[in-house]
């Protein structure tokens, strides 16, 4: 078979798309804390058969803007938060073959009770489960789990190495074959075919045996989106679904492509068992202008105060301090201890070592559609083929301006024409997340 597409819906289970003006659309639904919602878009885009519905998700409600959650509730700016595992299996329980993932942070829960929600989710969807690996970024997040302060940065991944060591011990300590439920004998499994792991390391301590026996997937997918230097390392040590951020040129999207298979082949892996999914926002109607008069019309949406709000709660300082024209000193850039590789975005973007507040409203897009793909649908096709073929990417994670109009009108109007081109298929290839990306099954103690 050709190279195809690999297509994820980004959702969040809150108030608003990933696009936090998006509530504030008249074409988006009101009830997005429902059940019927999840269902609905679960079908929609399951219906247009996306690999993967990918909840992303964080510990707090962004409140780091002026050190107060009042412009948070009053603005609609992500301030409903639900957990995610919990809407995901509403949309689990309304589709069949599409994936589902959901993030959890190796920063703020323990690695036994990680392994264990997951595995379980896998054996309640037939094995379409995914889990996003995050390590968090701000203090809001670590005031809600216990901590006066968020760990930093490096730290945080030091931890989740040492995290994803105990997960994958636990995953992997079931041999596929240990349960028999033999009533004659009286044999249920053979204790020969589960295994302790008996962890001892810096940052926890875990025994076993897991209480969960293996999907018919193996174990559930592992997302990741690291793109700091820690990041990237741990990304290409684990991550089976790499999420990315749209590239600042084409040619530094193929360089960073290429650079990314090359470290997970560095470390011992097969480069194409990792997926690496930029996100897109697509606007998409019958023809270009009208897609182009929508877009015009999201971009009235958004507003400063939804950038600077969200620009501290992803790089935890407080952008309220400073005025737009204002320059960021060395110290404050260096003492950034949220999202890092956004603050380096900025710098490089903006050709200034020290740049002001403006600049990274500018230049972070935050708040606003980054690099959308606008346009009918031989215009957004041209535009994801050539990301796709000429190695930038081996698919997208799909933004959502409005939901579920976004996904609707791309379903219409777009994969039509990618099936026609032979990018995207028709149908999915198997019962389970693996097959459908193409993953193999992980080995036991491997």
């Amino acid at each position: 078979m050709d190279r195809q597409m690999v297509m994820v819906g980004f959702l969040q289970a809150q108030n608003c798309t990933n696009l936090v003006s998006s509530w504030r659309h008249p074409e988006s639904r009101k009830d997005t804390w429902s059940p019927e919602y999840y269902a609905d878009l679960g079908r929609v885009l399951e219906e247009a058969k996306f690999q993967v519905a990918f909840f992303d998700d964080r510990l707090a409600m962004p409140d780091r803007y002026g050190n107060d959650h009042r412009h948070t509730v009053e603005h609609g700016i992500r301030c409903v938060k639900m957990d995610p595992i919990t809407v995901m299996m509403v949309m689990a329980m309304a589709t069949k073959r599409m994936g589902l993932g959901s993030t959890r942070s190796t920063t703020y829960y323990e690695p036994f009770d990680v392994a264990r929600t997951f595995a379980t989710l896998d054996l309640m969807t037939n094995g379409r489960a995914a889990w996003n690996v995050v390590t968090s970024m701000n203090d809001g997040e670590a005031l809600n789990m216990g901590a006066e302060l968020h760990m930093e940065h490096d730290r945080r991944y030091d931890r989740a190495e040492e995290f994803m060591q105990v997960v994958m011990g636990h995953w992997k300590s079931w041999d596929d074959d240990a349960i028999v439920q033999d009533r004659a004998t009286g044999l249920f499994a053979h204790p020969d075919k589960v295994r302790r792991i008996d962890h001892a390391g810096e940052f926890f301590n875990s025994r076993g045996p897991f209480t969960v026996p293996r999907s018919k997937q193996g174990h559930p997918v592992v997302i990741q989106a690291g793109q700091s230097g820690p990041g990237k390392r741990f990304a290409a040590k684990w991550g089976e679904l790499l999420f990315t951020g749209s590239p600042i040129t084409l040619d530094i999207g193929r360089a960073n492509y290429k650079a990314m298979k090359e470290s997970v082949a560095a470390s011992g892996r097969d480069p194409a068992h990792c997926i690496i999914a930029p996100s897109a926002y697509i606007v998409s109607a019958e023809t270009k202008m009208e897609a182009e008069d929508k877009m015009a019309y999201i971009e009235t949406l958004a507003t400063d105060e939804d950038a600077l709000s969200l620009l501290s709660e992803s790089m935890n300082f407080d952008f309220s301090t400073k005025s737009m024209d204002d320059v960021f000193t060395d110290d404050e850039l260096a003492n950034i201890s949220g999202t890092q590789s956004q603050r380096d975005r900025v710098v490089q973007l903006s050709g200034k070592k020290n740049p002001t507040v403006a600049d990274f409203v500018k230049h972070t897009r935050r708040a606003r559609p980054n690099k959308p793909f606008v346009g009918g649908p031989k215009e957004v096709a041209d535009g994801l083929e050539e990301w796709f073929s000429t190695g930038i990417c081996d698919g997208f994670v799909v933004a959502a301006t409005h939901v579920p109009g976004t996904y609707m009108e791309f379903a219409k109007y777009v994969i039509p024409e990618l099936q026609r081109r032979g990018l995207y298929h028709k149908d999915y290839r198997g019962e389970t997340l693996r097959e459908n990306l193409g993953l193999p099954i992980p080995r036991v103690g491997a």
